[in-house]
């Protein structure tokens, strides 16, 4: 297993390489289900618009993702890639904005927030996009501090390309599907198609899509994300990213960011205090000058 695993990683990182900037490793959900309104609420789109073209042009296009605090969101680090399709700690686009908690993309629920920073992760195709503002009255997804085990079933949502039996179009509604682990590895795992078709499949555009525990009674917990596969539809496996293995790193990189903007906003504080002090002393001298011009 541990042979498979390594040589499909290989694998991985070949189709990896050649991705264009935000094209997503495997093409809504091919031949997945609506999501109810108002459930999984934590699933994220991502437009980049205005992406740097090789020809000196631009482009437009997304990603999925998982809301796992209020200022944070989870997807495939292959989703920030420069014009170079290299993975960047930074925006790459004029403008990227995260919409959370939107089920119909024709419709105005939930929240848009701009993406301020990147941070990319070292050893895994894992990004995380610090947002402008703090997201309200959205329960954040649980990161898992588990691998998943073989046979165990986890629940898919992207926004993704999707396909119901006709054309691969861009979807309207936030997609889900179930799937089945068939292998683990130390970053990967794979994943195939279980419900509503074993050929339910990842699309272009759900990279960085949530793959979750979803079990009645309890909550919801982040496993893995998608990064690349065959194209959809498909039956058979697909390479995501395992998260459990990068708790650490996802929780101290949130947290270091947090005490930098406290830091960064006690400084400006302590500014603004002593700019206010200095004008009132300037304020106090000018009054004394002309208390003594008048006498």
């Amino acid at each position: 297993m541990r042979k498979i695993m390594t040589n499909s990683f290989i694998a991985l990182l070949v189709i990896v390489a050649v991705i264009p900037l935000w094209a997503p490793g495997a093409a809504a959900i091919a031949y997945g289900e609506d999501t109810p309104d108002g459930d999984y609420r934590f699933s994220v789109l991502l437009t980049a618009t205005g992406l740097p073209t090789p020809g000196g042009g631009t482009r437009d296009s997304w990603c999925s993702g998982a809301l796992i605090a209020p200022r944070w969101v989870i997807t495939a680090g292959h989703c920030f890639r420069d014009v170079n399709g290299q993975r960047v700690g930074r925006t790459v686009a004029r403008r990227t904005t995260a919409t959370i908690g939107r089920t119909d993309l024709r419709g105005r629920d939930g929240q848009e927030i701009e993406v301020v920073a990147v941070r990319q992760a070292d050893t895994a195709d894992v990004a995380l996009a610090e947002l402008r503002t703090a997201v309200t009255g959205i329960a954040p997804l649980k990161i898992g501090t588990g691998p998943p085990a073989v046979g165990e079933t986890l629940r898919l949502t992207g926004y993704g390309l999707s396909t119901g039996g006709g054309p691969i179009v861009p979807t309207t509604r936030l997609q889900t599907g179930q799937f089945i682990v068939v292998a683990i590895g130390d970053t990967l795992i794979e994943t195939s198609g279980q419900a509503p078709r074993q050929d339910t499949s990842p699309c272009p555009h759900d990279s960085g899509g949530p793959y979750f525990r979803d079990r009645p009674g309890r909550t919801r917990e982040l496993v893995a994300l998608v990064s690349t596969g065959p194209p959809c539809p498909h039956r058979g496996p697909d390479f995501s990213t395992r998260t459990d293995n990068l708790h650490a790193w996802i929780t101290g990189t949130m947290a270091e960011t947090s005490d930098k903007s406290r830091a960064g906003g006690g400084a400006l504080l302590l500014l603004v205090a002593c700019v206010s002090l200095l004008a009132l002393l300037l304020l106090l001298a000018s009054r004394r000058t002309g208390d003594r011009r008048r006498r």
